[in-house]
């Protein structure tokens, strides 16, 4: 790997990183923001969504202005956002600002992933992609270790405030070193209009490909992320470890190994991915079994097969964030000046799927009283039946061989 690579490697890790702090950093505010601002279910869910509804909203011009201007400037740049978001979020009185800082957080960090696979797919060749792309989704994952034993501990020594404002420092020192560390390479269409880009993501959303390569892949993603960033931590306390001793330690404890097993797993199995890939395994095929894996570990955490905990949790984390090999199957198949756009395209749907179910599982969760600061058990367990069959459904339409479109046939019909 030459010095460029590395360096962009770095940086555009930093940034993602980042991002995923901010994705779970409320797993760990939680109870204080129930006990300072009196939030019900609904209120933590719709509060905690609202940073993948900034990144979603904001998916469509950050891939046209990815693709139009660079990785490096857009990130480094749009990151600001992020930081002023955090400050207002750690500096808020009432819910309705916290719910503007939150937000802000969220369009912020909009082009850290897609930037990341941008500036990847641009500096390293197609083969390399899963496994590089999953040293960067190893390098978020770090936050969803952070999220975890690592938050409860800062918490226990200093005010959720502080820890906000010290994350908002953070990500101006991360955009800055995207300023100035990451790589610039010259876009290949830089006079192509504006609204031609925009029709380019039309064009992408609009493809039967794009749907029949991403939709298992982005339900998997978006219900991990929604459990991960919110709820995993609710339903270890309230379902797997009631009535342990020490249950929210151990909770916390757990958060962190599925933090730490999701940066194993997207190291390994992309790693793994590839190696299958010489050997003529498809990547779209790997992927598949992976995230059916993941399907069956939810099962089988929602059923309580009699395994350890930690086997269980690790597992779910190992295997919860393989669909990010469908990022490597879309770069594949569609040409190389629509990448920004179809990578913030596909993210967009994970991102708005989150924002969806952390509101619904919120709004479910809810219909149940609380018992002493704690969802009924049986709440729990319906939201992840109902979230292992909506995966099941999608899981045989990404296997069914009847009506597959070909996506390099589909990709050759986007023109802009």
């Amino acid at each position: 790997m030459r010095l460029t690579q590395l360096r962009l490697l770095i940086v555009f890790s930093l940034g993602y990183f980042i991002s995923y702090l901010f994705r779970g950093v409320n797993l760990g505010f939680a109870p204080f923001l129930i006990h300072d601002l009196g939030l019900s279910p609904a209120d933590l869910g719709t509060l905690t969504s609202l940073y993948f509804l900034g990144f979603a909203g904001a998916q469509i011009p950050v891939g046209v202005l990815l693709d139009r201007f660079g990785a490096r400037r857009v990130t480094a740049c749009v990151m600001l956002i992020a930081a002023a978001g955090a400050l207002a979020f750690s500096r808020a009185d009432d819910l309705g600002a916290m719910m503007v800082g939150r937000f802000l957080i969220g369009v912020g960090v909009s082009a850290c992933l897609g930037g990341a696979f941008k500036a990847t797919a641009q500096h390293f060749a197609v083969g390399q992609l899963t496994f590089v792309n999953g040293i960067v989704m190893a390098a978020g994952g770090m936050g969803g270790v952070a999220v975890g034993a690592p938050l409860s501990w800062l918490l226990s020594v200093t005010g959720w405030r502080s820890v906000g404002t010290g994350i908002a420092v953070l990500t101006a020192a991360a955009a800055a070193a995207i300023w100035v560390g990451a790589p610039s390479k010259q876009e290949a269409h830089p006079h192509t209009s504006l609204i031609d880009q925009f029709k380019g993501t039309w064009h992408v959303l609009s493809s039967r490909a794009f749907w029949k390569l991403g939709a298992f892949s982005g339900l998997t993603q978006s219900v991990f992320y929604a459990m991960q960033s919110l709820w995993v931590g609710p339903y270890l306390r309230d379902v797997a470890l009631a009535g342990v001793p020490g249950a929210a330690a151990r909770a916390a404890t757990l958060v962190s190994v599925l933090g730490a097993a999701f940066i194993a797993g997207n190291l390994g199995f992309g790693a793994l991915a590839r190696a299958l890939e010489r050997r003529g395994v498809s990547v779209y095929l790997s992927s598949g079994v992976t995230m059916l894996s993941f399907v069956v570990v939810q099962a089988m955490i929602a059923a309580r097969v009699p395994l350890p905990e930690t086997v269980l949790w690790a597992a779910y984390g190992a295997l919860g964030g393989m669909g990010i090999l469908t990022y490597a199957v879309l770069a594949e198949h569609f040409p190389a000046r629509l990448l920004g756009r179809v990578n913030t395209s596909f993210t967009l749907v994970i991102f708005l799927a989150i924002f969806a179910l952390q509101v619904a599982i919120g709004a479910a969760l809810g219909r149940w009283p609380m018992h002493d600061g704690h969802y009924a058990s049986a709440a729990h367990r319906t939201v992840w039946a109902v979230l292992v069959a909506m995966q099941v459904a999608a899981a045989i339409w990404y296997f069914a061989p009847k009506g597959r479109v070909r996506a390099a046939e589909a990709a050759a019909d986007v023109k802009a």
